[in-house]
């Protein structure tokens, strides 16, 4: 257990003062709602199935999440996307021109982003040949201005998860909040740290149903933290941030979890196959990375000649050969049979 940590020593000075905008659904609260009628929020009263305001704290959703992942509803925070999430821990915790945050490239783009548009400064770690991170740089590069070190595990673009023991190491020895971005984690082998969060009152974990969940198109992103931490974080957010549609779309998915099962080990099944027919059947591609993810980086001669080649034959993918540590390696995500047969006789056909 870490018991050296204090949430308040990292919250923002206006944050702690900050009286959260009250909605009219956060006022009322009876659950008893039958025989009411609403003249309290100026909605149209006419009824359509979406002519009043969303439930605030998506209760609804809160409550098979919290069935389904063994976590109380007051260590769940929701989201307009995962994006949303992570802009509300740096308007949290984060002071601009002052703190520093540290991420570890090749990674999810988004934390530098996020950084650049909240004024923290980005300190960069990369990581090391074999896609690990580097735990003496990481802490060497801190100071008391180091405020979240984010770790993406699996990670995008490599595909790996991290370590265990380096992420138990980091979660001890760093002295601020560490975002842990399991978005991938469904396909992986490695469990998720939701189990480890009464442990490491310094962790916050991030998933989404964009990715093993199949609603990309909704935008609902996850938090799991401890109730301090979603209690800050909820005090921010904006009223409605998750919209009726979306709510009910994600509470008529997560009731179909044999489903969801099904098409995870589908994908799983997809990228093995995948992965052994671009290794011993196209010549120009030089390694396929081992994944945890719903995709594959490979490193290929040129990827920018490669990634036109397949562009002309209508396939999409993405060439991350700019990014440090990918020099020539393209990031193929997983489809279905039929689009990645297409992909393996696009790739066997360019020269």
């Amino acid at each position: 257990m870490k018991t050296d940590f204090n949430i308040e020593n990292f919250v923002r000075e206006n944050i702690k003062s900050l009286k959260p905008y009250s909605s009219a659904r956060d006022e009322y609260k009876d659950a008893n709602t039958q025989e009411m009628i609403f003249l309290d929020a100026n909605e149209n009263p006419f009824e359509n199935g979406v002519n009043r305001y969303p439930d605030p704290q998506q209760n609804n959703v809160k409550d098979l999440l919290s069935e389904i992942k063994h976590i109380p509803k007051e260590n769940i925070l929701l989201g307009n996307g995962s994006d949303e999430v992570l802009d509300l821990i740096f308007r949290a915790f984060c002071e601009p021109n002052i703190d520093n945050i540290i991420t570890l490239p090749p990674t999810y783009g988004m934390y530098g982003v996020l950084a650049d548009v909240n004024a923290i400064e980005n300190r960069k770690v990369l990581l090391a040949n074999n896609f690990q991170p580097k735990i003496d740089e990481i802490l060497n590069i801190t100071d008391q201005h180091s405020k979240i070190l984010f770790l993406c595990s699996p990670n995008n673009p490599t595909g790996n998860s991290f370590n265990v023991n380096i992420i138990e190491k980091l979660l001890r020895k760093f002295k601020g909040l560490i975002v842990l971005d399991e978005a991938y984690i469904d396909f992986s082998k490695q469990k998720s740290w939701l189990g480890k969060l009464d442990k490491f009152p310094n962790l916050i974990i991030t998933q989404t149903l964009s990715k093993a969940y199949g609603l990309a198109g909704i935008r609902l992103g996850i938090c799991y933290a401890s109730a301090e931490i979603i209690k800050i974080l909820n005090n921010i957010k904006p009223p409605y941030n998750v919209n009726e549609l979306t709510q009910q779309k994600a509470i008529s998915r997560l009731q179909r979890l044999d489903e969801i099962q099904n098409e995870i080990e589908q994908l799983v099944s997809e990228r093995r196959r995948l992965k052994k027919e671009l290794e011993c059947c196209v010549s120009y591609i030089e390694k396929v990375y081992p994944s945890d993810g719903n995709f594959l980086l490979l490193k290929v001669d040129d990827a920018n000649k490669r990634y036109n080649q397949l562009i002309e034959y209508g396939v999409v993918i993405r060439n991350r050969t700019t990014q440090p540590l990918c020099e020539n390696c393209l990031r193929i995500s997983v489809g279905v049979c039929e689009e990645n047969q297409k992909l393996i006789r696009a790739l066997k056909a360019i020269q």
